[in-house]
């Protein structure tokens, strides 16, 4: 492929991108469990006008573009008081796995500069469930990850965390929920624990940011999980999820301004002058920034619990129809509108009952361990469960007909699996190396 020599027409260009998502996931139409979130084509004119309107502006230098910057702390101010302080302080990042990074990378400074010991590679406690994000961020930060055994409702086991800590322990995680089974950690019991050690406990409240803090408005029970919890020092949420903005902005909140203090990056040995970040990226587009701050103006309180209430419905009559069947059944109890669906029947195989899902035109993730279905409800969704509960009955039949039992090993975010084995990241790393130019 080279660039073109001379510039090409825009309708045909246009004409040509429209003609290229013919084979993308059709979520628009409600047919997508994961990945793009949408609340109604009102919300998408608010997002692309904001964000066009500042598509060229760079937020890298906070002086020079101050709307951007109010929108930013705007945007902070906001997330902070649903995160239960007013008084906390953050700044927008590029998505979750940026403020994990984020958070991480503070946290190893922080141990650095205040743990009496010589460790350099401190410990970061968290449960199995917590997201492979983490894992990334250990691996690149050079954190040692413990990982411990959750109970068996999926959630972290404060006693199994508890036994882990100790004076080489930088950080502890917990999640709000963890993606895989929607279930919110017992947050209090653990950084009450973390609290003890002097450790920081960071929330990761990426997927329910925009989600747990408006069920106490519609009329649900809401595990204490938030900056009003004592021992909790930072935690992240993403308004690209559940917020419905533009891809690209999450926020990250520290108590205060000391713990944050460890997160900014500054260099003063350059010829080009002082580089001072807040984050890992250099130039952050402001379009995003803009739209986030355009979106959660438009939606407001009242418009998040009314998507809430309508998102939990749904999920509800999705666990409702799954417990009428023999073989299925709904993973734990979710405290979101997350949710995974695995097999009871040692005949029907969850992930055969996804293909053929798949092949009726409906996009779900696969999981493992256990092995099962995973669906994010959605604002798009509410309008298609019955249509999604027939092909659901369907494919139920079909795969206690099959005598193909699927086992391949499910791919994270990215629509497809790889055959299962000893070596299989290799396998997904030679995949993806071979997909990209």
């Amino acid at each position: 492929m080279s660039l073109p020599d001379e510039g090409r027409d825009r309708k045909t260009l246009l004409e040509e991108m429209e003609a290229r998502r013919a084979g993308d996931a059709e979520w628009s139409e409600g047919k997508t469990w994961s990945l793009v979130y949408s609340a109604g084509e009102d919300v998408h004119e608010v997002r692309d006008e904001a964000y066009k309107k500042f598509a060229s502006e760079n937020a890298l230098n906070p002086l020079a573009f101050p709307s951007v910057l109010g929108f930013e702390n705007e945007i902070v101010g906001m997330v902070a008081e649903m995160m239960g302080s007013e008084d906390a302080v953050g700044n927008v990042t590029s998505g979750g796995t940026e403020s994990i990074l984020c958070s991480v990378y503070a946290a190893r400074e922080r141990f650095r500069d205040v743990a009496d010991s010589d460790v350099t590679n401190p410990t970061m406690v968290m449960s199995e469930t917590a997201h492979p994000a983490w894992q990334k961020a250990a691996h690149y930060m050079g954190l040692e990850p413990v990982r411990t055994e959750p109970r068996d409702d999926w959630r972290a086991d404060p006693e199994a965390m508890a036994s882990e800590i100790d004076d080489e322990t930088a950080l502890v995680v917990v999640s709000a929920p963890s993606y895989p089974h929607g279930v919110v950690d017992p947050v209090e019991e653990v950084a009450g624990i973390a609290a003890k050690n002097d450790v920081p406990c960071h929330v990761d409240a990426c997927i329910g940011g925009f989600v747990l803090p408006f069920l106490e408005d519609a009329g649900y029970d809401v595990p204490n999980y938030d900056l009003s919890v004592d021992g909790v020092t930072s935690i992240s949420a993403d308004p690209h999820k559940y917020g419905y903005t533009a891809k690209g902005v999450s926020t990250l909140l520290y108590r205060d301004r000391e713990l944050r203090r460890y997160q900014y990056y500054a260099f003063d040995g350059w010829s080009g002058g002082i580089y001072a970040a807040p984050n890992f990226q250099g130039t952050r587009p402001a379009g995003p920034i803009a739209a986030s701050w355009a979106v959660m103006n438009y939606i407001g309180h009242d418009g998040y619990v009314e998507l809430v209430e309508e998102k939990m419905k749904a999920t509800e009559r999705i666990a409702e129809h799954v417990a009428e069947t023999d073989e299925l059944a709904v993973v734990s109890d979710p405290d979101m509108c997350l949710l995974a669906i695995e097999s009871t029947d040692a005949d029907v195989n969850a992930w055969t009952v996804q293909r053929e899902l798949s092949d009726r035109g409906w996009e779900l993730e696969r999981q493992q361990d256990p092995r099962s279905m995973h669906l994010s409800v959605m604002a798009q969704h509410t309008t298609v469960i019955d249509e999604f509960l027939d092909d659901l009955d369907a494919s139920l039949e079909a795969a206690k007909a099959s005598d193909v039992a699927d086992a391949n090993a499910p791919l994270y975010g990215l629509s497809g699996n790889v055959e299962d084995g000893d070596d299989v990241t290799e396998e997904v790393i030679d995949m993806l190396n071979g997909v990209f130019v």
